[in-house]
């Protein structure tokens, strides 16, 4: 799931100008967590989306449940 690759791996990638090593620190901590973030939230998404899958689930077994009762009562009433 780590597909991040540094600029001499990927040399489409810029290059980050060598300077300063506090705003460089910072970056790299706000980019840690930036991602920590969106991993988070991506977590929560899935267990969002599964949960919506179970619900769609069990109401489709629920009509499926209820048309098969209604073509019994109507084939032997």
């Amino acid at each position: 799931m780590n597909d991040l690759q540094s600029p001499t791996e990927n040399p489409h990638l810029p290059v980050p100008p060598e300077g300063n090593r506090r705003s460089r620190h910072a970056r790299v901590t706000s980019e840690a967590a930036f991602r920590a973030l969106v991993e988070e939230r991506l977590r929560n998404l899935e267990g969002q989306l599964t949960e919506v899958k179970t619900r769609l689930n069990g109401l489709l077994f629920f009509i499926a449940g209820t048309v098969i009762a209604q073509v019994l009562l109507r084939l032997f009433a």
